[in-house]
C-alpha cells in the first residue's frame, strides 16, 4: 500500500494530506492500474517544513486539544481555511492553466463543451496522461463494509469567511476556528450501533434528514462523527476537486464518495435565499443569539477569546439554523409570507411526493418533478438538473423554462429532497470514474447503447465527434483528456452560486421603466434587500448583483431626460439611488475583500461617477459636505456659498472609502475582543484611545465610523459590529461630556448675546450614510428575541412588531450593567438631539424629515421598562443642558433643524414617569427660530425662549409647512395631556402664542382643544375650553387685516366657542369687536348669532341677560354702521328694530350715508326693508336717493336694477300723484332704455294713484292722462328713447336681426299711438327711416310690408 494511503486504527497517518496544494505530475493509466508508486514531481516538497509554514501563515489558528488521532486534522483544514471564495465581481481575467512544461494548453473547443464555467478540458498533469484527473484509479477500501450515506448537518448557516487564496488582501479577521459541524465530533450519537451513524447523525444536532423528532434545544446522545466525514466535509467545502486530484496520486473510493456527498449545499436557508425575495434570515437575523449567548441549540463550545467568529457558524446562525420548524417548512418558510413563492411551492411539491428518479452522479444532481393536475391543466413532469461545487449550486436547468432571477419551485424541490432525504438518493462517482473501469468492449457497448437510447438527439453530435477523433490533425486530438460534466470544478473556476445575470438586468430594466408605478419601487427595494442578505451570508454574488443593478440604473434613459430638461428626479427614484450609494459604501468597506477586487470596484465606480448623468448626492444642489475620511473641522473654512463646490455624486462616498482600511491595530483589538481595555501602563499616545473606565474609544468621523459598523454588519460580522458600536458610543459620550464642560464656561456669555453658531456642520439625521440608524439597528438586532414567530406574516400581510430583551454589554469593565438595548435608545436620542443646520435643497430637507420619522417609528417599537426610562431621563437632562451642541439647548442657531417631532416622542414617553421634565422639554422644543423676530432675543426673563439671530439670508426651507404642522402636533399633544391643569395650560398657551406663527395651525389647535374640552360622553372641561377661546381670539387678531379663505368659518367657530364658554364670553367679544372682526362680520354673523333664539335657549338666559346681550348687539350695530354704512346699515336697522331710539339712529346713519358712497343697490335694499317694516315714506325717500345714483343706458334692457326701478315707480304711484310727479323726473334722467320707460308708462296708466292708504291722504280714483303732467314728460321721454334706440340699432344691424327689429318697431308704435296725434308722429318717423336708410333695401321692404 502506498505510503500516503496507509490507514491506522486511530485514523489517518499524521503525514496524510501534508504539503502545499501544488499541482504535480501523475503516472500513466497503466502505472496506476498496476498500483506502482509515483515518483515525486518537481513541485512536490518532501520536507515537513512546508505544511508548518502553511499553518504558520494562518494567524489566529488554534489546534483543538484532542487525542493524537486528531492532531493531523488541522493540517488538512488549515490550507482550506486560508482560502477565500471567488471574487465578488468578475473584474479580473482568469489566468490560463499551464501544463508541466509551463506552456499554456488553453481550453477545449467550445463546441465540445456544454458547460458554462467548468466543462472545458483541463491540462493533463503529464504528457503521458490522456484523461482527466478525476478519471483516477479509484479503488475500494480493502475489507471495508459498504458506507452508508448520512444526511447533511443541521440547518445552520455555514459560510466561509470568503478569505481569498493568494494575492494581497486586507486582513480584518483571523481565519475561523473549527466550525460547529467539526466540533460536533465531541457529541455522542443515539445510533451507536451503526458503523457510520444514521441519517441525521453525521451533521450532529437536530437534523432535518431523520433526527427532526427531537424537541428544540435538546442535545441527543450522539456518537462522535467519523474523522473521514470531518475531513471530507471540510475538503468538500473549501477545495476545488481538481486540487484534491492533483494533491494526491490516489484517492480511495470511500473518500471520493464522502467528498462528493458533502459537496452538495447543506443549508436550506441558502436555497430559500435564491428562491424568494422576502427571506430575511441569515447570520444577521440571528445576531441576538450570538450576542446574547442564549441560543438554546448553540452547538459546541464558544470560540477562544480574541478569535473571530467561525465562518461556518456566523453569530446567531446556529440558533437560527437549528430551528425545528425548518425541517417541516414552517421555519424559513414562515418568514416568506406568500404561498405562491417558489420556496413554499417547492416544499409543497416535496411533501406531496412529486420528486422522483433522483440521481447524483459526481457533482451533478438530476431528477424529475411532477406538477400535480389542476381543474384546468393536467399533471406535467419536468426534468431538473443541478450542478454544484463546494457547497454551492453553480448551475440549474429545468424543463419549465423559468424566466426569473431566482430558482423555480422544481429546482427548490429537488434541492430540498437532496438535503432532507440523502439516504434515498442514488450516489455515483463521476462518470469518468465509471468509464475508467471499463475495457474496450464495455466502452463500445456503452457508447452504442447510449446512442441507441437517444439517437434522435445525439447521433449527429456523436458522428461529428467520431470524425474528429479519427482525424489525427483535429483540434480535439491536440488536447489531453476529455471534459466530464460530473467531475467537479477546476481550480480556476469561480466558486459562486448560480445567478442568472440576464434576468437580473431584464428585471431591473423593467422595474425602472415602470417609473415607480405598479409596485416597481418595492420590487427594487426587495432586490436591494436581497443584495444585503447575500452580503450578510458572505456570498460573493452580492457585489455581482449590485453591479448588474447599477449598470441598469446608469442606463436609465430618464437620467438624460431629467438633465436636458433641468428637472429633478422623482422622490421614489432618489431614495432608490441613495440606497444604491449606501450599498456601494458597504461593498468598498468589505473587511475581507482583496485589494485587486477593491481596485476593480473603485475603477468602475469612478467610471460611473465621471458621467454627466450620474445623480448628485443631495439632488440638484451642490451642498458641500465633509469628505468621508476627514473630520468636520477640515471643511469648516469653506464658504457655504462658494462657487467652487465639489461635485458629489451618489458614488462619491464609496470612492472616498478607498482611503479607509482595517489594519489599525487599535481597531483590530476593538472588534476582535470583548475584554479589550486600557493597559495598566499606558503610553502617551494611548491615553486618547480609552476613556476613564479603560474602555476603548474609536476617534473617527462619526458617519465614517458608522459606515464601518454597517460594513461589518452587512458582511455577516454582527459581533464585531457590536464591539465597534460600543466603542463609538463611548466616544460620543465622552464628546458629550466635554461639550457640557465647554458650555458651562461659555454659558453666561452665550445667554447674554442670545446667539450661537452651528458646531455640527453635518447632521447625523438625514445623512447619506444614516449613521444613527446603523448604530440603532446593530444594537437592537442583538437584543431581538430569537423567535421566528415575529417574522410570520399575518393574514392581512402585516408583520408583527419585534420583541426585544435586555442583553448585557460584553464589556471589559467588570462593573458595567448596561445592555445593548439601553445603548440603542441612548445613541438614538443623542443623534436626533444633535443641533444641526438645515441642509439646502428640497430633497435633502425632506430626507431629514423622513429619516427622523423612521428613527422615531423604530424607537416606538421599544417597550420602555425601568432601565430604558432611566436612560431616557438621563439623556433628556443632558440634552436640555447641552447648550449650543444640543437642539434642545437654551440657545440655538436661527437655521438649526427644529426638534418638534423628536420632542413629541420624548414628551409622550416621559410623561407617565417624569411630567415636569417632559413638559419642560416639550416647551423648550416649541421654538421655530427661523420665523421668529429678533426682539425675542432680548427677553432674558425666559431663557428657554431665547433664539439666536444671526444676520443672514432668509433660508429656503422647502419643508417649512411640514415643520410647522409638526410644531402644531407637539402643542396639541401637550394640550391634550394638560387637560384640567390650569397652570400648565396657561404655560402651553403662552408658548403657542409666542412660537406658532400660522393662523391656520393655531385655528386647528383651537378646534382640537375645543373637541377635547367638549366630549360627547362627559362633562365640559372649562379650563381647556378657555384655552380654545383664547386661541380663537388670537386667530381673529392675526387674520383681521389679511386675506384668509377660511375667515368666515373661523368667525362662526369663535362665536360657537364663546357660546359654549358662556354669556360673559359673548358679551366680551361683542364689546371688543373692533379688534377681532370687520364691521360686516360683527353685524351679520357675531351680533346676529349672539341675539338669536337658538343662543338664548342654549344658554338658558334670563331677561336681564337677554337685555344685556341685545344692548351690546345694538351698540355694536350702530358702531359698525358708522364705520361701514354701505355694508352694515341694513344689519344695523335689523338689530335695532326693537329699540325705537336705536332704530332712528340707524336710519339717520343710512340717510346720511346715502349721499356719500352707498350704491343704488344698497339703497334700494334698505328702502325695500323700510317698506316691509311699514315705513313707505322713508322707503320712498331712500328709493328717490337710489334713483339719483342710477344710470340705465338704452341697450340695458336686462339690467338687474330694472326691478328696483319698477318697484320704486310702483311705490311712488301708490303713495300719490305728488310722489309720482317727484319721481318721474328722476326716472327720465336716470333711465334711457325705451322698453323700461314704456313699461313704467303703461303701469302708471292702468290704475289710479294714491292707493297706499296713507292716513290723512285721499285718492281721487281717476286714471292719469298721458297728455298731462306728470305722465306727459314720461311719454315724451319714452318716444325719444325709441327714436334714439332705433337709430342706434340701425347703425350696426345685420340681416339676421331684421325680424327682431321689426318687432321692436311694433312696440314703439304702441307707445307712439298713446297721444292723440301719435299716428302722425309714427308715420313721419317711418318715412324718415325709409329716407335715411334707403340703402338697406331688404329691411325697408320689410318695414313697408308691416307699416305701409
Amino acid at each position: 500500500m502506498p505510503r500516503n494511503l496507509s490507514l491506522h486504527g486511530d485514523g489517518w497517518r499524521p503525514g496524510l494530506f501534508t504539503g502545499p496544494p501544488l499541482p504535480r505530475p501523475r503516472s500513466s493509466p497503466a502505472g496506476r492500474a498496476a498500483g506502482g508508486p509515483e515518483a515525486p514531481g518537481p513541485g512536490r516538497s518532501s520536507s515537513p517544513a512546508a505544511p508548518r509554514e502553511r499553518s504558520a501563515s494562518v494567524p489566529g489558528w488554534r489546534r483543538p486539544e484532542r487525542a493524537g488521532s486528531l492532531r493531523s486534522l488541522p493540517r488538512l483544514l488549515a490550507p482550506a481555511a486560508a482560502r477565500t471564495a471567488r471574487v465578488a465581481s468578475r473584474c479580473s481575467s482568469r489566468p490560463t492553466s499551464a501544463g508541466p512544461s509551463g506552456a499554456s494548453t488553453g481550453p477545449a473547443p467550445a463546441s465540445h463543451s456544454g458547460r458554462r464555467a467548468r466543462g472545458f478540458v483541463r491540462p493533463a498533469p503529464s504528457p503521458q496522461r490522456r484523461r482527466w484527473a478525476l478519471a483516477r484509479g479509484a479503488w475500494p477500501w480493502p475489507g471495508s463494509p459498504p458506507q452508508p450515506e448520512p444526511p447533511p448537518p443541521p440547518q445552520s448557516v455555514s459560510q466561509s469567511p470568503a478569505m481569498a487564496e493568494g494575492g494581497e488582501r486586507e486582513e480584518l479577521l483571523s481565519p475561523p476556528p473549527i466550525s460547529p459541524a467539526k466540533r460536533l465530533c465531541s457529541w455522542p450519537s443515539p445510533q451507536a450501533h451503526h458503523p457510520r451513524g444514521t441519517p441525521g447523525a453525521a451533521g450532529g444536532g437536530v437534523g432535518v434528514g431523520g433526527g427532526g423528532c427531537l424537541a428544540p434545544g435538546a442535545r441527543p446522545h450522539l456518537q462522535p462523527e467519523s474523522l473521514l466525514d470531518c475531513a471530507a466535509k471540510t475538503v468538500a467545502e473549501k477545495w476545488a476537486y481538481e486540487r484534491v486530484e492533483e494533491r494526491f496520486e490516489r484517492i480511495p473510493e470511500p473518500v471520493q464518495r464522502r467528498i462528493v456527498y458533502w459537496s452538495f449545499p447543506r443549508n436550506e436557508r441558502e436555497i430559500c435565499m435564491y428562491s424568494s425575495f422576502q427571506y430575511r434570515g441569515g447570520p444577521g437575523a440571528g445576531a441576538a443569539a450570538g450576542a446574547a449567548g442564549s441560543s438554546p441549540v448553540e452547538e459546541g463550545p464558544p470560540p477562544p477569546p480574541g478569535t473571530a467568529t467561525p465562518a461556518g457558524s456566523a453569530p446567531g446562525a446556529a440558533g437560527a439554523g437549528a430551528s425545528p420548524g425548518l425541517g417541516t417548512g414552517t421555519g424559513v418558510a414562515s418568514g416568506v409570507g406568500g404561498e405562491g413563492l417558489p420556496f413554499r411551492r417547492g416544499i409543497r411539491l416535496l411533501d406531496s411526493g412529486s420528486v422522483e428518479n433522483v440521481l447524483q452522479v459526481g457533482f451533478h444532481l438530476s431528477g424529475t418533478v411532477t406538477e400535480p393536475a389542476t381543474a384546468s391543466e393536467p399533471a406535467v413532469t419536468y426534468k431538473v438538473a443541478i450542478s454544484f461545487d463546494r457547497c454551492k449550486i453553480t448551475s440549474v436547468t429545468c424543463g419549465c423554462g423559468n424566466k426569473d432571477i431566482f430558482y423555480c419551485a422544481h429546482v427548490v424541490a429537488l434541492s430540498l429532497y437532496r438535503i432532507r432525504k440523502p439516504e434515498q438518493v442514488k450516489l455515483r462517482l463521476p462518470i469518468s470514474e465509471t468509464l475508467f473501469q471499463m475495457n474496450r468492449d464495455q466502452l463500445q457497448k456503452f457508447i452504442q447503447y447510449l446512442i441507441t437510447a437517444h439517437h434522435t438527439e445525439v447521433l449527429p453530435t456523436a458522428q461529428k465527434l467520431a470524425d474528429e477523433i479519427l482525424s489525427s490533425n483535429s483540434e480535439i486530438n491536440q488536447v489531453n483528456g476529455a471534459p466530464d460534466p460530473t467531475a467537479g470544478a477546476s481550480i480556476d473556476d469561480e466558486n459562486c452560486w448560480h445567478l442568472d445575470e440576464e434576468q437580473v438586468k431584464e428585471q431591473v430594466k423593467l422595474f425602472l421603466s415602470q417609473g415607480g408605478y405598479y409596485g416597481s419601487g418595492k420590487q427594487l427595494n426587495s432586490m436591494f434587500s436581497k443584495v444585503r442578505e447575500m452580503l450578510r451570508m458572505r456570498d460573493s454574488n452580492g457585489a455581482r448583483m449590485l453591479t448588474l443593478i447599477t449598470e441598469q440604473f446608469m442606463a436609465d434613459p430618464r437620467l438624460t431626460l431629467w438633465r436636458q430638461q433641468g428637472t429633478s428626479m422623482t422622490d421614489k427614484c432618489r431614495q432608490l439611488w441613495d440606497e444604491l450609494g449606501a450599498l456601494w459604501v458597504c461593498i468598498i468597506l468589505n473587511p475581507h475583500c482583496k485589494l485587486e477586487e477593491k481596485s476593480c470596484w473603485l475603477q468602475q465606480l469612478q467610471k460611473w461617477n465621471d458621467l454627466d448623468i450620474c445623480p448628485l448626492e443631495d439632488g440638484n444642489y451642490g451642498h458641500e459636505l465633509p469628505n468621508i475620511t476627514n473630520a468636520l473641522s477640515q471643511s469648516a473654512s469653506h464658504s457655504p456659498d462658494s462657487l467652487s463646490r465639489p461635485r458629489r455624486t451618489v458614488f462619491t462616498r464609496a470612492i472616498e472609502g478607498r482611503e479607509l482600511h482595517w489594519q489599525d491595530s487599535h481597531l483590530q483589538r476593538i472588534i476582535s475582543s470583548d475584554i479589550y481595555s486600557a493597559p495598566a501602563c499606558q503610553r502617551e499616545n494611548e491615553r486618547l484611545l480609552f476613556n476613564s473606565h479603560g474602555q476603548p474609544l474609536w476617534l473617527e468621523h462619526v458617519p465614517t465610523a458608522c459606515a464601518r459598523v454597517d460594513a461589518l454588519r452587512s458582511h455577516g460580522y454582527p459581533k464585531e459590529a457590536l464591539r465597534l458600536t460600543v466603542a463609538i458610543i463611548n466616544t460620543l459620550r465622552l464628546q458629550q461630556q466635554r461639550q457640557l464642560e465647554i458650555y458651562k464656561h461659555q454659558k453666561k456669555e452665550l445667554l447674554q448675546r442670545g446667539t450661537t453658531t452651528i458646531t455640527n456642520l453635518e447632521g447625523w439625521v438625514g445623512h447619506p450614510l444614516d449613521p444613527i440608524g446603523c448604530l440603532f439597528l446593530t444594537l437592537t438586532e442583538a437584543c431581538r428575541l430569537n423567535d421566528d414567530s415575529y417574522m410570520e406574516m399575518s393574514d392581512m400581510n402585516e408583520s408583527r412588531l419585534p420583541v426585544y430583551q435586555h442583553v448585557p454589554v460584553a464589556s471589559g469593565c467588570p462593573n458595567s450593567s448596561e445592555s445593548y438595548l439601553s445603548l440603542a435608545l441612548e445613541v438614538a436620542l443623542m443623534g436626533m438631539g444633535q443641533q444641526r443646520v438645515m441642509p439646502e435643497g428640497l430633497y435633502a430637507q425632506d430626507k431629514v424629515c423622513r429619516n427622523e420619522e423612521q428613527l422615531l417609528s423604530q424607537l416606538q417599537e421599544l417597550q420602555l421598562d425601568e432601565e430604558l426610562v432611566q436612560t431616557l431621563r438621563k439623556q433628556c437632562i443632558l440634552l436640555l443642558e447641552g447648550g449650543p451642541f444640543s437642539g434642545l439647548g437654551e440657545v440655538i442657531h436661527r437655521e438649526s433643524v427644529p426638534m418638534h417631532t423628536f420632542a413629541k416622542y420624548l414628551f409622550s414617553a416621559l410623561l407617565p414617569h417624569d411630567p415636569d421634565l417632559s413638559y419642560k422639554l416639550a416647551l423648550r422644543a416649541m421654538r421655530l427660530p427661523v420665523l421668529e423676530n429678533s426682539s425675542s432675543a432680548g427677553d432674558t426673563s425666559h431663557p428657554h425662549h431665547m433664539v439666536s439671530v444671526v444676520p443672514s439670508r432668509y433660508p429656503r426651507w422647502f419643508t417649512l409647512g411640514h415643520l410647522e404642522s409638526q410644531q402644531c402636533e407637539l402643542a396639541s399633544t401637550m394640550l391634550t395631556a394638560a387637560k384640567g391643569d390650569t397652570l400648565r395650560l396657561r404655560t402651553i398657551l403662552e408658548a403657542i402664542q409666542k412660537h406658532i406663527h400660522s393662523s391656520s395651525l393655531i385655528f386647528k389647535l383651537a378646534q382640537d382643544a375645543f373637541k377635547i374640552a367638549t366630549p360627547t360622553d362627559s362633562s365640559t372641561d372649562g379650563t381647556l375650553l378657555n384655552v380654545a377661546l383664547e386661541l380663537g381670539l388670537q386667530v381673529m387678531r392675526m387674520t383681521l387685516s389679511t386675506l384668509n379663505w377660511r375667515r368666515r368659518e373661523m368667525v362662526r367657530w369663535l362665536v360657537t366657542c364663546a357660546t359654549e364658554v358662556g354669556v360673559r364670553a359673548l358679551v366680551s367679544i361683542l364689546q371688543s369687536w373692533y379688534t377681532l372682526f370687520t364691521p360686516t362680520e360683527a353685524t351679520s354673523i357675531v351680533a346676529a348669532t349672539a341675539v338669536s333664539h337658538t343662543t338664548i335657549l342654549r344658554l338658558s338666559l334670563d331677561y336681564p341677560q337677554r337685555e344685556e346681550l341685545a344692548s351690546c348687539a345694538r351698540t355694536l350695530a350702530l358702531q359698525c354702521a358708522m364705520k361701514d354704512p354701505q355694508s352694515c346699515a341694513l344689519s344695523a336697522l335689523t338689530l335695532c328694530e326693537k329699540d325705537h331710539i336705536a332704530f332712528e339712529a340707524a336710519y339717520q346713519i343710512a340717510i346720511d350715508a346715502a349721499a356719500g358712497g352707498m350704491t343704488h343697490s344698497q339703497l334700494f335694499t334698505i328702502a325695500r326693508y323700510m317698506e316691509l317694516r311699514g315705513y313707505p315714506l322713508r322707503a320712498f325717500k331712500l328709493a328717490s336717493l337710489a334713483m339719483s345714483h342710477l344710470n340705465l343706458a338704452y341697450n340695458q334692457d336686462t339690467h338687474p336694477a330694472i326691478n328696483d326701478v319698477l318697484w320704486a315707480c310702483a311705490l311712488s304711484h301708490s303713495l300719490g300723484k305728488n310722489e309720482l310727479a317727484a319721481l318721474i323726473p328722476l326716472v327720465v334722467k336716470s333711465v334711457h332704455c325705451a322698453t323700461v320707460l314704456s313699461d313704467i308708462l303703461r303701469r302708471c296708466t292702468v290704475t289710479a294713484p294714491g292707493l297706499a292708504g296713507i292716513p290723512g291722504r285721499r285718492s281721487s280714483g281717476k286714471l292719469m292722462s298721458t297728455d298731462k303732467a306728470p305722465l306727459r314728460q314720461l311719454l315724451d321721454a319714452t318716444i325719444n328713447a325709441y327714436i334714439n334706440t332705433t337709430h342706434s340699432r340701425l347703425t350696426h344691424i345685420s340681416p339676421r336681426h331684421y325680424g327682431e327689429f321689426i318687432e321692436f318697431l311694433s312696440k314703439a308704435r304702441e307707445t307712439f299711438l298713446l297721444p292723440q296725434d301719435g299716428h302722425l308722429q309714427f308715420a313721419q318717423f317711418i318715412d324718415n327711416l325709409k329716407q335715411i336708410y334707403k340703402g338697406k333695401k331688404k329691411l325697408m321692404l320689410l318695414v313697408r310690408e308691416r307699416f305701409g
